[in-house]
């Protein structure tokens, strides 16, 4: 069964009678649709005041976003944040080389990144109480978090994630106009769901405001070129991990953009009939409860499943090979490749993420094995992919409108452990991201650690900072409010937290 909107529906909260019968409708116009599962695209709340943010340095500097996530949380030590004078047991084996901004050294395995840090800004003390896989801490504006919550991505407390925040407001600009390219897009697969071993995470979710609001993900085509061994526990695969290597005929596409081969455009057409007959008993429904239309989300969900220019953006096969390979032929690398085209195509924002293939404990969550893996299976990849997509949105004249963010939930310790082939667990006291384009100064730094990376000593930022910082560069007031299921106004961010001026030139 196809899927438009990301994830299956999920009814949460009371409702009243009438509620129900209009989601038992809604339901049944979703599958008319060429045997489709549409998730509730009404629009849950209404919508809030228009945002009044003060005109701060950046603020509205960026047309669009480029949101990179490293799931499981990359070493500061072996990146941005290098230490070569602490102890061997905190600098490990690794040695920094300069980049082209004096003073900014990089780790000796991101030498194409170091000719480009003259186009970035690095914060090197972000700072967290959470040293869990927080990717909903990181990724929304919700208080806190606690393992049960991170492993539930339904819980009624989470908030909305950073990209369904951003389609939110994108829609009221919109005034509900439907256009056929999605505002809220993720690659290279849904989350969290390429590995086997714990249960799904939580973070890219459009809590309160609804599944219509849940990021549009993208399916992969392609093989893996390189195998690697992978071990959780006492389990050890030898796992064909496209993060690695990916053939050139690797590609996404929308679920939306493949019917199902009995379902011809004929017959999506008369079943969109079906649905506009739907439509007339929802409407009248509505009008007895008071509720948005959404007749424009249906109208988009259709637009994507024949949108040839959402699947020619997707069909990556069709750049030029040396563009290809200035990304590098890596998962990664090309889901940035297919994040740029998207933004070109008008996306809003697209997310990419670096996340578990094979088994839980994969990607950037080096408890063991950390030298080998960081050196053969993430840092040269992660170097090609991200240096060449800052060279390759300047070459298009994009950078200066375009906000790339680079982040994860958190860093990892100082001191090497001494478990399975040495390893760096979880840190959430520093660590560091990287931003770029879209307003954001160029070769700088904001912040500091101690002389093991262990803890700011100026500038603290914390996650919610981030997250103000996206929105207030997009032109989004970061204390903006949204109304949640119990009908109170929830700020896009705590309102301790604000954007980080420094970062902006």
């Amino acid at each position: 069964m196809l899927r438009v909107l990301g994830s299956p529906i999920s009814i949460l909260g009371q409702h009243s009678p009438s509620d129900i019968t209009r989601r038992e409708l809604l339901h049944a116009g979703g599958l008319a649709a060429a045997g489709l599962s549409l998730p509730q695209l009404l629009a849950s709340q209404k919508l809030a005041a228009a945002s009044t943010a003060p005109q701060g340095i950046g603020f509205g500097s960026a047309k669009r976003c480029l949101f990179l996530y490293l799931y499981g949380a990359p070493s500061q030590l072996e990146t941005v944040d290098m230490k070569p004078h602490a102890p061997v047991e905190i600098r490990g084996t690794m040695k920094p080389i300069p980049s082209v901004v004096p003073g900014l050294d990089v780790c000796e395995h991101l030498p194409e990144m170091a000719k480009i840090m003259d186009r970035v800004t690095v914060v090197r003390s972000v700072t967290h109480a959470h040293p869990v896989h927080g990717v909903a801490f990181a990724t929304t504006g919700i208080p806190s978090i606690e393992t049960a919550m991170e492993l539930s991505p339904y819980d009624q407390r989470h908030h909305p994630y950073v990209g369904s925040v951003v389609e939110y407001f994108e829609r009221q600009k919109k005034q509900g106009q439907a256009t056929g390219i999605p505002d809220n897009l993720a690659l290279p697969f849904p989350f969290s769901s390429q590995r086997v071993g714990e249960v799904a995470r939580a973070g890219p979710y459009a809590s309160y405001l609804g599944a219509s609001y849940n990021p549009i993900y993208t399916e992969y085509t392609g093989k893996a070129t390189r195998s690697v061994v992978k071990t959780l526990a006492d389990r050890k695969i030898d796992c064909h991990d496209p993060y690695v290597g990916c053939d050139l005929e690797s590609h996404f596409k929308l679920a939306t953009t493949k019917p199902l081969p009995e379902v011809k455009l004929d017959r999506l057409n008369r079943r969109r009939t079906l649905l506009e007959q739907f439509d007339a008993s929802r409407k009248q429904i509505d009008m007895n409860n008071n509720a948005l239309a959404m007749s424009q989300y249906q109208e988009m969900a259709f637009s994507l499943i024949t949108s040839r220019e959402v699947s020619s953006a997707l069909d990556i096969r069709s750049e030029p090979q040396a563009t290809r390979d200035l990304y590098g032929m890596t998962l990664f690398g090309q889901s940035c490749l297919a994040g740029r085209r998207m933004l070109e195509a008008g996306t809003k924002l697209v997310s990419v993420f670096w996340d578990e293939y094979g088994l839980a404990g994969d990607a950037w969550d080096t408890h063991w094995n950390h030298y080998p893996r960081m050196l053969d299976q993430l840092l040269p990849p992660f170097d090609r992919a991200y240096s060449g997509l800052i060279l390759d949105l300047e070459q298009r004249g994009m950078l200066d409108d375009t906000l790339v963010v680079c982040l994860s939930e958190h860093g990892r310790t100082p001191k090497l452990s001494t478990g399975r082939g040495g390893g760096r667990d979880h840190w959430s006291r520093a660590y560091s991201v990287m931003f770029a384009g879209g307003g954001i100064a160029r070769g700088n730094v904001v912040g500091a650690t101690d002389r093991h990376a262990g803890d700011p000593i100026d500038r603290p930022v914390g996650p919610k900072d981030l997250l103000a910082t996206i929105y207030h560069a997009l032109g989004i007031d970061p204390h903006a409010t949204l109304t949640d299921r119990g009908n109170r106004q929830i700020p896009l961010v705590p309102e301790s937290a604000d954007y980080v001026p420094e970062m902006f030139g």
